[in-house]
């Protein structure tokens, strides 16, 4: 049996609060959803019901073992679409994440299934977040901020923190998105910034304001 729109929001949002701090309170979750915490009690109730959620009234909750499979499953639908969205219609990371917040919820496990299979499978959406495979899993790279990174050994970027549209002008102006090799060609003391060469492009420096959230690691994102 499917879920509504809404237990699907609640089972997302729930599996990302756990993430951080294993079992969630109500008052967490009611901040989280900007809704009233008697709201968040009702829905609790009925995810409970339907054996998606462990709960106890004053005691925190957290997914079982089912709402966490549906949470994935989420998860999965929502990052293939976000992937989809920009690199076959080129949407920028900024339009992504809401018009995927809608497509989430198309829940015909064949299409995604499709969907993965045209798109050969990526293992991280636009904004550099795990997309779970058919079975679940994710992919778990190590990955470091580039101002971490050694010099002349090429990176991959796999994450771009805060993506505002100021921050994706500045991004696209040095032709960085998710998967763009790079190395580090030279540190500057004085104020942390970097020199950093992108492919076939001459040497440029940024910040090291933009080196602490541009994230990387040793292989491809993509494939």
């Amino acid at each position: 049996m499917g879920y509504s729109v809404s237990e699907e929001n609640y089972i997302k949002a729930i599996f990302h609060l756990q993430q951080k701090q294993g079992k969630v309170t109500t008052n967490e979750l009611s901040n989280h959803m900007k809704t009233r915490p008697a709201s968040i009690t009702d829905m609790l109730k009925k995810l409970k019901k339907r054996n998606l959620v462990h709960y106890q009234p004053y005691q925190g909750f957290k997914l079982s073992v089912t709402g966490k499979k549906a949470a994935i499953e989420i998860i999965r639908r929502h990052r293939l679409w976000e992937f989809f969205l920009a690199d076959k219609l080129k949407f920028n990371w900024v339009e992504v994440h809401e018009m995927a917040e809608q497509l989430e919820h198309v829940s015909n496990k064949k299409l995604i299934d499709k969907l993965d299979e045209y798109l050969a499978f990526p293992k991280f959406d636009p904004h550099g977040d795990p997309i779970p495979d058919i079975n679940g899993k994710m992919d778990s790279t190590p990955q470091v901020s580039l101002d971490q990174w050694s010099l002349n050994k090429t990176a991959y970027v796999s994450q771009v923190m805060y993506s505002s549209p100021e921050l994706l002008e500045l991004l696209a102006h040095h032709k960085i998105a998710i998967g763009t090799a790079l190395e580090i060609k030279k540190r500057f003391e004085y104020d942390g910034s970097i020199e950093i060469k992108v492919q076939q492009r001459a040497p440029v420096t940024i910040s090291e304001t933009l080196a602490k959230i541009i994230f990387v690691h040793h292989g491809s994102t993509h494939q």
